[in-house]
């Protein structure tokens, strides 16, 4: 197939990117930026444009037999001065953006859309109403399935919180947590905030895209995530891969390195399921990953 992947300079995208090209696909990556010269995706075709702005026209995506969608925002991507509690900027970013490029794909006679979600709207569903993000979220992942129809297949894939890196890129959270677990963050007092959640690596994530866009089942929002971990064994696997045998501690405290802002179900809340067994067979990812991708991260981030 011929793949378009938005938002494939970024870790999600990047691995998506990367890997969908070793199944034999020709992969094209779209960003607002030109991917890192030290990554793979410099090599691939670039199309540039930011998808909220409207940059993409019809006659851009036409080309393609497949789009997927690695560009939703969330509270990393946040622009300097825009308040996260905003509800019109993610009304506009995730909810009212993300279909309505979606639509435009459709009218462009793109054949499968597959859209990276997020895990909470079906985790947490209570938080729809809650939490502005989360909200934009569900009307994204709502909105995207609604167009599906026999000539546009869609699927949603919503994920966890995701472990893993490209070749050559940074990831600025994975290299505070590298140098964390190796004891160069002076003054970081070594514990894990109470609570935990599903964890899943970019390369099962990856391939259940690949699956998605293969044997998805058209108008499905699939929940997919690996091993269930608190946030203080979490952190213990980075000490583990940095060969660091400290013990990691759980503490009811926010931790500089996962803040509070970052876990929406609340500190201390434990946000634990199983994958549908024929969900992932019918994906066909890969599961316990998370702790070979943090030995990768941790690998990729050692000096030297």
């Amino acid at each position: 197939m011929n793949i378009l992947i938005v938002g494939g300079s970024g870790m999600i995208g990047g691995h998506c990117a990367t890997f969908l090209q070793t199944q034999g696909h020709h992969v094209t990556v779209a960003a607002r930026n030109k991917p890192m010269g030290t990554t793979p995706m410099a090599a691939m075709t670039v199309l540039l444009g930011d998808y909220t702005s409207d940059d993409f026209k019809s006659d851009n995506l036409a080309r393609f037999d497949a789009i997927v969608f690695a560009a939703g925002n969330d509270i990393r991507h946040v622009a300097e001065g825009v308040d996260p509690e905003d509800v019109q900027y993610w009304e506009r970013v995730n909810a009212e953006a993300i279909p309505a490029f979606a639509a435009k794909a459709r009218t462009a006679g793109v054949e499968r859309f597959v859209y990276i979600g997020s895990f909470y709207p079906q985790v947490a569903p209570y938080l729809i109403d809650q939490n502005a993000y989360v909200r934009s979220r569900h009307l994204a992942d709502v909105g995207v399935r609604a167009l599906a129809n026999d000539a546009f297949h869609v699927c949603c894939i919503n994920a966890p919180f995701v472990v893993g890196c490209v070749p050559g890129l940074s990831i600025p959270m994975f290299e505070a947590y590298t140098a964390y677990a190796q004891g160069k963050l002076e003054g970081v007092p070594v514990f894990g905030p109470a609570g935990g959640s599903n964890f899943i690596s970019t390369l099962s994530l990856a391939e259940a895209v690949d699956g998605a866009l293969k044997r998805g089942e058209s108008g499905k929002a699939y929940l997919v995530g690996d091993e269930n971990l608190t946030f203080s064994e979490y952190f213990r696997e980075f000490f583990r891969a940095a060969g660091n045998d400290l013990s990691v501690d759980e503490r009811d405290e926010e931790h500089p390195l996962l803040p509070d802002a970052a876990i929406l179900t609340g500190r201390g809340s434990v946000v634990s399921y199983e994958v549908e067994s024929s969900d992932s067979a019918r994906l066909g990812f890969r599961r316990s990953d998370v702790r070979r991708a943090i030995q990768e991260v941790v690998d990729q981030y050692t000096d030297g």
